[in-house]
């Protein structure tokens, strides 16, 4: 069994036990597919993970390393004066904590019990002294990321929305403009020689988060029935699964 997959998950981990969170990450997966949601929350069969990319991570934490230097300083970022952007990255006391993944910005919300989790990348400030929300992506393609335009960077403008709402709920004025960082390794050099040279371009996203709390009290429905729910209508895993389960059937 992989080292990054162990299918079940102790109780207190499953929902209604005390160590259970719902995380920004699971809400997607509850967009993304009611059942598995339900089968890894509820039941406690944890849906198998895409693999995690090092070299995103690598980026992630330079990136922070970086924003973190004109932090101290109270300065602009290079990216955000070339970019001209009302905005330098920010000091607050609960940053280090809101940024560490399985813990992150936390809000209990008193109407379904639940505490909501979601960790951000970076924050800024704009002279309106409000919070913008900020977060870095990394990837490898024949042509920079300049835009969010593909149906599956729905889920980047989504996670961006929580983490808005998230900090509104923790009590920061938030800014509605949140910013992705994206980095796109180039692959038109002519040789590797020990580096990956990236394009860094800011794309700036106008969030709505008014959907947030409506999707809560429907994941809290959910949980609390006996009865599990339909698969998403894309679902891959369900799709296989399915697929599978009919193979064996035939062969009795």
């Amino acid at each position: 069994m992989s080292e990054y997959y162990k299918s079940q998950r102790k109780d207190a981990y499953n929902y209604g036990g005390k160590q259970w969170k719902l995380s920004r990450s699971k809400i997607d997966l509850f967009r993304q597919c009611p059942r598995c949601f339900y089968i890894d929350n509820k039941l406690g069969t944890k849906r198998p993970p895409g693999f995690p990319f090092a070299i995103n991570s690598a980026v992630d934490t330079l990136l922070k390393k970086e924003f973190d230097i004109h932090r101290a300083k109270e300065e602009q970022h290079p990216l955000q004066k070339q970019y001209g952007v009302d905005a330098r990255p920010v000091a607050h006391e609960e940053l280090d904590i809101w940024r560490e993944n399985f813990k992150g910005v936390r809000y209990e919300d008193k109407k379904t019990g639940f505490v909501i989790t979601g960790a951000i990348d970076d924050l800024w400030i704009n002279s309106k002294g409000e919070y913008i929300v900020v977060d870095y992506k990394a990837t490898a393609k024949d042509e920079p990321v300049v835009e969010l335009n593909k149906e599956w960077q729905d889920g980047y403008k989504r996670q961006m929305e929580i983490y808005q709402w998230l900090l509104r709920k923790n009590g920061l004025k938030v800014s509605n403009t949140g910013y992705f960082v994206y980095c796109t390794g180039k692959l038109d050099r002519k040789a590797f020689d020990g580096k990956i040279d990236f394009d860094v371009n800011l794309i700036a996203y106008e969030g709505n988060d008014s959907w947030v709390e409506g999707i809560i009290r429907e994941i809290k429905k959910c949980l609390d029935s006996e009865k599990i729910p339909e698969s998403g209508k894309d679902c891959d895993y369900c799709d296989y699964f399915n697929t599978r389960l009919g193979h064996e059937k035939n062969k009795l």
